[in-house]
């Protein structure tokens, strides 16, 4: 019996993915250096697992969750697309670009889940200079990828990139907006971040597609050939 139990466990054990060991690791890790840090900088580690505070009524802060939510799509698409296209044509040279596509959506998403401009006002960077640098880092993706862009429903892109510009705007200089509202930044940004979600999912599916479509055409099939007398 416990000869069976070894074996079973041992079997178990063999049949773990690497992935799983890996993922697990660098989880340990981080979740470790952010108790240290929350320890030794921070008035409690309780804080860390502290739940949002509940709304007051049902629909308060709706469209913010709706928003990040949307938030989360682009890089899990673009970051999945680009591990399966990597792998059925490594040298395709859009799987730089959708790489670049998981990165920028990527951190657009964590700084909108952890605010990180606001945070980085702890450290006397004011929420001017972190958006300037966002903004270089958007230059420097289209820069990039010009080229791989206009292959792509781009004004879907450009619509998103100044819906979502135009709430920056109002937020950076809401003291002169003559109509003091939420929703005055929020629907640009939410109809932004809609467009900004539709773009990437279209673009990830075509670049499936179309490695699907030429793997199937490259695939050699066998023919055999028949002797007549």
């Amino acid at each position: 019996m416990l000869t069976r139990l070894k074996n079973t466990i041992f079997n178990l054990v063999k049949k773990i993915p690497p992935a799983f060991i890996i993922c697990n690791s660098i989880s340990l890790l981080l979740l470790l250096l952010i108790i240290l840090y929350a320890q030794k900088f921070e008035p409690s580690i309780e804080g860390l697992f502290i739940p949002p505070a509940t709304p007051p009524y049902p629909t308060a802060g709706f469209l913010t969750h709706t928003f990040e939510i949307l938030c989360s799509i682009p890089p899990v698409v673009c970051g999945f697309s680009f591990v399966i296209l990597r792998r059925i044509h490594p040298n395709n040279t859009n799987n730089f670009f959708l790489l670049g596509s998981t990165i920028l959506t990527g951190g657009f998403f964590l700084n909108e889940i952890y605010r990180i401009h606001i945070i980085l006002q702890y450290f006397d960077i004011s929420k001017l200079m972190t958006i300037k640098v966002y903004g270089l880092i958007l230059i420097l993706y289209l820069l990039l990828f010009c080229k791989h862009l206009k292959n792509t429903p781009y004004g879907i892109i450009i619509t998103s990139f100044l819906l979502i510009l135009l709430a920056v705007l109002i937020d950076t200089h809401y003291q002169y907006v003559p109509v003091r509202s939420s929703l005055i930044e929020g629907i640009p940004k939410l109809l932004g971040m809609v467009n900004f979600t539709l773009y990437f999912c279209l673009l990830c599916y075509q670049e499936v597609l179309k490695a699907f479509l030429s793997n199937q055409t490259n695939v050699k099939i066998p023919v055999t050939n028949r002797n007549t007398k």
